[in-house]
């Protein structure tokens, strides 16, 4: 016939991004199926999963273009990340024993002690919580995250100057809250 082009026996090739996503169709649950049996609850079979699909995207370019031949790939990088999780787990719990250990012949706090500082972290939160916004998160940046006024000032968009002349003024009136704080909590136990 004229006018049709002639019919093509020739599929165009999946691109990675098309095998990929049949393998997930075909082969997902297979996957899940493989973790659940060999992981110790569901949710670590399913981080599994993740894992391996993740791994799967990052080297699409690698798998296999028969699903026959990717499914036991992807069975491979499972068993992989079931490997690494059970050594994260095994280090999880080597290090969780050396912690009891170490906290086995170390005192007991003084529960006047543990009021006592709990106290103390209440009157800085509160104090902070008078702070504006911007001063807040600048204080925090540098105290809590350990970040250098210059840091803390690339973090916020400023310039280090500007961050330096906030810090003083911020712990200016930071000290100046605490103080208040302070007389107040002082003047409450007196009566």
């Amino acid at each position: 016939m004229r006018g049709q082009p002639p019919p093509t026996t020739d599929r165009q090739p999946l691109s990675a991004e098309d095998l990929f996503e049949d393998a997930y169709r075909s082969s997902g649950t297979a996957v899940l199926g493989y973790a659940l049996r060999r992981s110790a609850s569901r949710e670590d079979a399913l981080d599994v999963v993740a894992e391996t699909f993740a791994t799967a995207w990052r080297r699409r370019t690698d798998m296999p273009a028969d699903p026959q031949e990717a499914r036991p790939w992807l069975f491979g990088i499972a068993r992989l990340c079931l490997a690494n999780a059970a050594r994260s787990t095994h280090r999880a719990s080597r290090l969780g024993e050396r912690l009891a250990d170490s906290f086995a012949g170390a005192a007991i706090p003084d529960p006047s002690a543990i009021h006592e500082h709990r106290t103390e972290q209440q009157r800085v939160s509160e104090a902070v919580g008078q702070l504006s916004p911007e001063d807040q998160e600048l204080v925090s940046l540098i105290a809590w995250e350990g970040l250098t006024p210059a840091q803390a000032a690339t973090a916020l968009g400023l310039s280090p100057g500007t961050a330096r002349v906030r810090l003083h003024r911020a712990r200016t009136r930071l000290r100046a809250e605490l103080s208040t704080l302070t007389h107040v909590q002082e003047a409450d136990r007196d009566h």
